[in-house]
């Protein structure tokens, strides 16, 4: 076997000088890219950390009755706050719905345009295919190598590999929804004369609304489940107490902010879950 071997393909290699000229001819892109989604990710702290906790519960909570109209839901989020302000995971929980929110933001900004994209070009989504597939294939902890090397440590490299890690989800569920409206309605908006921009956003966006809506609800999960893996490259969070158990082989400290990441999860599916807010 000695034969193969020898003429090995230089994968690494090769990935090592794209990511060496990118940073000797693209630094001025990574730099600029660094101080906007701090600037994000510390107006989110900002909102969420200066006012009193309650305050920011309270504000929640109305969102999610406004969301949901279903004041059980309403109520489950508050007890779920109050378990976590009783555990005194505020701050970590705070800074964790950050690292969330700001991947949102800048996943359903990317990934709702180049669905649509895709889904009126449908050679664009055969060549972003396999593309997709390595990013959502790709061990998550690869993407930790790039985010040092071109963001150092913090929570903007935590950012950028869960950005990476998601990105894939809103974008097949903006292409599914789009792709999947009904023909007759695309048909009676054409009889009618609607121009291309009236027909995506009166009739497709509208049709693919659940599907954009399941797109944001799995884009926080899955940025959720990178919250343990971001703490690795010093993100902030609900991580952190985490890596420390597992340092130490702490069982308590381990299962507590575990559950309390668990809690955050179950909070947020049932704001977003689209079958309630459409009763």
């Amino acid at each position: 076997m000695d034969w193969l071997t020898d003429s090995k393909i230089p994968v690494g290699q090769s990935a090592k000088a794209v990511f060496e000229w990118l940073q000797t001819h693209a630094g001025w892109f990574f730099d600029g890219l660094a101080a906007a989604m701090e600037m994000l990710i510390e107006a989110l702290l900002w909102i969420m950390q200066t006012p009193h906790p309650l305050v920011v519960v309270a504000a929640i909570v109305a969102i999610t009755y406004g969301l949901q109209r279903n004041w059980k839901t309403a109520a489950f989020v508050l007890v779920g706050f109050l378990f976590i302000l009783n555990q005194g995971y505020w701050e970590e929980t705070t800074e964790s719905l950050t690292l969330v929110l700001s991947a949102c933001v800048v996943c359903m900004a990317v990934g709702v345009p180049i669905g649509i994209a895709s889904a009126h070009r449908p050679r664009l989504y055969q060549f972003m295919r396999p593309v997709l597939d390595l990013m959502q294939t790709l061990p998550t902890f690869v993407y930790l190598i790039p985010a040092i090397v071109f963001f150092g440590i913090g929570m903007v490299p935590g950012l950028i590999a869960t950005v990476i890690f998601v990105l894939p989800a809103p974008i097949r569920l903006t292409h599914l929804g789009v792709s999947s409206t009904p023909q007759p309605l695309l048909e009676a908006a054409d009889a009618f004369g609607a121009t291309p921009t009236q027909k995506l956003w009166r009739v497709e966006l509208p049709s693919a609304l659940p599907q954009i809506m399941t797109g944001l609800n799995q884009t926080i999960m899955l940025s959720l489940s990178m919250v343990v893996i971001a703490a690795l490259v010093g993100a902030d969070g609900l991580g952190v107490p985490v890596v420390r158990a597992l340092n130490s082989v702490n069982t308590a400290l381990g299962f507590e902010s575990g559950f309390i990441i668990v809690v955050v999860a179950i909070m947020l599916d049932r704001m977003l879950r689209i079958e309630q807010g459409s009763k």
